[in-house]
């Protein structure tokens, strides 16, 4: 397996969140090398996307989703849980991919908190990163696509986007 590259990154969220599926989140944790099945996706997709953090426009904790794809976007939510997105697509179009479970962690508090993911890595480059990055199984993924979820606040048009990925 090898680190995904740049150019797997400044794809739009939505080609590449079900990509995502299959492939493995890898994590340094004081030398030893975690790596796990990336299992569910769900992409947040610009700023017209009533679901996304940069729906309001740029600010202090939206400014990552505004680089260009290939960096962590990591946010505390509920103020309990770090939640783990990748930035995709080009520079200043803002769009994330929230990796919502890996194997055997099963929602995306949970998945950051076992690889200890804290807002400490927010912004790091996922290209060239010795602490997480994401590998490449080099296998197809089959999924299934699903409404995203958590969104109530979201009009309806993008509550009932099929922007949720899960491996079958």
């Amino acid at each position: 397996m090898k680190k995904i590259g740049e150019e797997f990154y400044i794809k739009n969220c939505t080609e590449t969140a079900p990509l995502l599926l299959g492939k493995f989140l890898c994590r340094n944790i004081n030398g030893k090398i975690i790596k796990t099945k990336i299992t569910e996706t769900e992409c947040y997709f610009g700023e017209a996307d009533t679901a996304c953090h940069a729906h309001k426009g740029k600010t202090e904790r939206t400014k990552t989703l505004y680089q260009k794809g290939g960096v962590a976007y990591i946010y505390l939510c509920y103020g309990i849980h770090f939640l783990f997105n990748v930035v995709t697509g080009p520079k200043d179009m803002p769009q994330a991919i929230l990796i919502r479970a890996v194997e055997n962690y099963n929602g995306p508090g949970k998945l950051t908190k076992y690889l200890q993911i804290t807002k400490s890595l927010n912004e790091e480059n996922l290209i060239t990163s010795e602490k997480i990055w994401i590998e490449d199984s080099g296998k197809a993924a089959k999924y299934k696509s699903y409404p995203r979820i958590g969104i109530d606040y979201a009009t309806e048009e993008y509550k009932n986007k099929l922007w949720r990925f899960k491996l079958e």
